[in-house]
């Protein structure tokens, strides 16, 4: 289990570990949250510490607390955290109003701030685990978009069927679901169906003009179907919607420089190094 404890972890199998979607993760990591490192093909690589930020920042944004309570807890819980899982585990939770996490027989506190949160994270088949709550349990209308949309994301790493019915069902809902398009988008391009994909993101930017994320997603779809031109339109709109959007720099720099736009190509590098500073 250390092996496994102390290796980084791709996007993909974040997604599986945490049941949390990419456009989840991609708002924790643009707000500044969690920084992972990159690999050899500019993917997101997660350390352990990582992913237990993740899920902790997921906790502190659906309890609505503060962006600078949670930056200032979630240093002070990165800075307290091991490199790798113990073999003892540990445990995050809400005691008042601090966080404590216990580590084997020991008790540290991670912060100040109301914290809704209670999971463990424990080794399990090599593999590190989290101990959390039923994400199908619903407290309110279970035919809310938002509870579709979780069901979607519980559901998409082993029922990819199950999951695109849920992702559609939260969209017919409510058709500015902006998280349940890109979810739904990604898993139709992780498939082959980057034409759907397509399809799928010109409908949500007709209801959801000023999301980034959107402009983003199809560009990767058109950029997949070797639709260049229109890769980098998309990739244009996206960063006038967010010119800090470093992804979209370091994409639209790539496919410049393939197309021979060296003085284009340039100023996204050096703008996505800006960024990354």
């Amino acid at each position: 289990m250390k092996a496994a404890a102390e290796s980084t972890y791709s996007l993909r199998s974040i997604e599986k570990m945490l049941g949390l979607g990419r456009s989840v993760i991609s708002s924790i990591v643009d707000a500044g949250f969690v920084s992972p490192s990159r690999g050899p093909r500019n993917e997101y690589r997660f350390s352990f510490q990582d992913v237990v930020l993740l899920r902790t920042a997921h906790h502190l944004m659906e309890a609505k607390i503060p962006s600078r309570r949670m930056l200032r807890s979630l240093r002070q819980l990165r800075s307290k955290l091991p490199i790798a899982l113990p073999l003892s585990g540990l445990r995050i939770t809400a005691i008042g109003n601090e966080v404590v996490v216990r580590d084997g027989d020991a008790y540290w506190e991670a912060g100040t701030g109301q914290m809704l949160m209670d999971f463990e994270v424990a080794g399990k088949d090599g593999e590190v685990a989290f101990l959390i709550r039923d994400l199908n349990r619903d407290d309110g209308d279970t035919d809310s978009a938002e509870q579709w949309f979780k069901r979607g994301e519980q559901l998409e790493h082993d029922d990819t069927g199950s999951a695109e019915q849920a992702y559609r069902k939260a969209i017919a809902i409510d058709l500015g679901h902006t998280d349940s398009y890109v979810n739904l988008g990604a898993m139709l391009c992780e498939t082959g169906r980057c034409a759907e994909a397509v399809a799928l993101y010109d409908q949500a930017i007709k209801h959801c003009p000023a999301g980034p994320l959107l402009h983003f997603n199809r560009a990767i779809a058109l950029e997949d179907q070797g639709r260049i031109d229109e890769a980098l339109a998309s990739y244009d709109h996206c960063l006038a919607l967010n010119p800090e959007f470093a992804d979209a720099h370091y994409n639209a720099a790539r496919l410049h420089e393939r197309v021979g736009h060296t003085q284009r190509a340039v100023r996204h590098y050096g703008a996505y190094r800006r960024l990354q500073q």
